[in-house]
């Protein structure tokens, strides 16, 4: 089968960077799927694993986790799925992904794609709609009101792909005031678009921008990006017991700026429940349902903003550039492999 893969964590400029190749076509067992790839998106996740994971000596890796489908395969134990469904998800970090043309994956961690959606546009939306959903939901808690605090919710890095869904999901599921950060016109447009309320430039001090909204201190905070160059001033603009979460790899993170307000500190990592294949391992799937539901009521929008067109290493490579550029708005999709 097609794929795309590396022997050696290499500069994306450079062409072995990312290798077209040919591989065995894999054999489901247990509860997997065998999923013909119809579309795949390019996340962060894929450009951080290139530059710091190599596989073993003459071996290849595969990076690739958001996909949709069709499932042309089935293992002997699986229960909830047929040849023939059309599916989408985010694998596990764990195992090989998505970046060839058939796919092995835990049926725990799939569902049906939005009919409503096309192969492209489905597949921008699993890996960061459940690390969305997960930090919203599971981890901030923002149902939960904080007492005496505006009933808001800050995102810095509105645009990214995290962004993009979270000011959706938060608009579409509470009642929360939705702050989003962007810096350039045509990112502070998009997430406008995607429903914020207010949008406020990152790239200058956010307290004194916060402050003139009058709406008061939120009580939640959900950064996805540079978060060590932020957390001053996060510290002091959420209200007193407030919840701040976090999705990036800071360098270092000085939590003891939390203790005066007596803030929450919260982790999200999309992958926590394959890779250690908690008890709640099918909580992910059940997430993408309600996804798949809320985009078929056109209460959510894909997250799609840049299709490069057909899997191969050229246009993988054009995607982990622009990644690494820092400067993408929504989620870059690659879409079929070329004939």
């Amino acid at each position: 089968m097609r794929a795309v893969g590396y022997q050696t964590s290499l500069p994306i400029e450079n062409p072995a960077s990312l290798q077209d190749i040919d591989l065995p076509k894999p054999t489901p067992s247990g509860r997997d799927l065998l999923v013909e790839i119809k579309a795949i998106s390019v996340n962060p996740v894929d450009t951080k694993v290139r530059r710091s994971a190599a596989p073993e000596k003459g071996q290849w890796r595969i990076l690739g986790w958001d996909a949709a489908g069709t499932v042309v395969g089935l293992g002997a134990d699986v229960t909830d799925f047929s040849v023939g469904d059309e599916v989408f998800y985010a694998g596990a970090l764990n195992r090989s992904g998505t970046n060839a043309a058939f796919h092995l994956v835990d049926e725990r961690l799939v569902r049906r794609k939005p009919r409503s959606l096309n192969w492209a546009e489905a597949a921008a939306l699993p890996l960061t709609a459940l690390t969305a959903w997960e930090m919203l939901f599971d981890r901030l808690d923002i149902r939960r009101s904080v007492p005496g605090t505006a009933p808001a919710l800050l995102i810095i890095g509105g645009a990214g792909g995290v962004g993009s869904i979270a000011i959706q999901l938060a608009r579409a599921l509470t009642g929360l005031t939705v702050i989003a950060t962007a810096s350039r016109p045509e990112t502070q447009d998009w997430v406008t678009l995607l429903g914020a309320h207010y949008v406020v430039d990152h790239s200058l001090p956010l307290t004194p921008q916060i402050a003139k909204l009058r709406i008061g201190a939120p009580g939640f905070v959900f950064s996805t990006t540079q978060t060590d160059q932020h957390l001053a001033d996060i510290v002091e603009l959420i209200a007193p017991q407030g919840h701040l979460g976090l999705i990036d790899d800071p360098a270092a993170l000085n939590a003891l700026l939390l203790k005066k307000k007596s803030l929450s500190l919260h982790w999200e990592w999309m992958f926590t429940r394959s890779a250690f294949e908690t008890a709640d391992l099918s909580v992910q799937g059940s997430i993408l349902n309600e996804i798949s539901r809320l985009v078929d009521e056109q209460q959510l929008r894909s997250t799609l903003g840049q299709n490069l067109g057909s899997i191969t290493a050229a246009t993988l490579r054009k995607a982990h550039s622009l990644i690494e550029s820092g400067q993408t708005k929504g989620k870059i999709v690659l879409e079929g492999f070329p004939a």
